[in-house]
């Protein structure tokens, strides 16, 4: 079931955004320094070094709601990850919120790339879904909420039943991820290959393959855009000075989205840059959090 946004909720996520001093944009350099309290445990999905998830789990009894955690980085082990993203890890478990924290092979590791990394998606939502009874992790609440290149896999993840069943990627049987969380995400892989090229030099053949008579269209199974419409709710929150994923990707993503049927907002993030986005310890956190609540079903206070 998909919930609308209030306006009222964005108001307030805006208003707590202007409380506080304001803060310089972060660096690159500020992303990397990025860093959290250690996960609960560590559970590997597959055989691979990067495939494995590191669970976040609060103290108590459950059952939890889930936030699904993609780090971005460019598709590439270059620009940290997995680390990095303790920082609001942390910050969501404090809040009573199960963190799934992925890592996945990334295009310049062996078997990353087309389709090795959309496997991983698939594998690690798989584990998740075998380990929530063990763990008190409520599958009926999950956000997925990616950044930069995790937003285009949590956007991909909302559209896999969308998949052709002639394609490599697609599966009869998957949990099921309908709140998206996209920060700064380049997802529309079709339409965005250009400023993919010049942000992340990446080529689309590190992204979405290779044509070929089987599939002669490489965006088919890739591109969050063309698997709509699919039931999901996706707000995507873009830094106001974002120049790696500007916010004009958001509202073109946002827009095609609901000419499909589906449901999605932007929220734009005043004076943050790519990098205040995944950071707990800024202002343009204040606006994220209460999004996340509410998409989960809690308080927003």
């Amino acid at each position: 079931m998909t919930m609308s946004l209030p306006p009222s909720l964005i108001a307030t996520a805006l208003l707590a955004a202007s409380h506080g001093a304001v803060a310089a944009p972060m660096s690159l350099d500020d992303y990397l320094a990025l860093h959290g309290p250690a996960p609960t445990t560590r559970i590997a999905y597959g055989a691979a070094p990067s495939q494995y998830a590191q669970l976040f789990r609060p103290e108590g009894s459950g059952p939890f709601p889930v936030v699904v955690l993609v780090h971005g980085g460019c598709w590439t082990v270059a620009f940290g990850g997995i680390t990095q993203m303790r920082n609001v890890a942390g910050a969501l478990v404090a809040q009573g919120i199960a963190v799934w924290n992925v890592e996945y092979r990334r295009v310049d590791e062996a078997g990353g790339g087309y389709p090795g990394t959309y496997e991983d998606m698939h594998a690690a939502l798989d584990s998740l879904q075998q380990h929530a009874l063990e763990y008190q992790l409520d599958t009926g609440r999950i956000v997925a909420m990616g950044h930069s290149a995790g937003g285009q896999l949590v956007q991909w993840i909302a559209g896999r039943e969308k998949l052709p069943r002639t394609s490599p990627l697609y599966r009869d049987k998957f949990l099921p991820v309908k709140n998206i969380l996209s920060l700064g995400g380049l997802a529309d892989l079709r339409h965005e290959k250009d400023l993919i090229k010049s942000s992340c030099e990446r080529d689309m053949v590190q992204l979405a393959g290779s044509a070929s008579n089987d599939r002669p269209d490489i965006y088919s199974d890739t591109n969050a855009a063309d698997l709509m419409p699919n039931g999901s709710r996706t707000v995507l929150a873009t830094g106001e000075l974002d120049t790696i994923s500007p916010p004009r990707v958001a509202h073109d993503y946002a827009a095609k989205a609901k000419l499909a049927g589906d449901h999605a907002e932007v929220l734009i993030l005043p004076g943050a840059s790519h990098y205040d986005e995944i950071a707990a310890t800024s202002p343009a956190w204040r606006m994220i959090l209460p999004v996340i609540k509410q998409m989960l079903g809690m308080a927003a206070q």
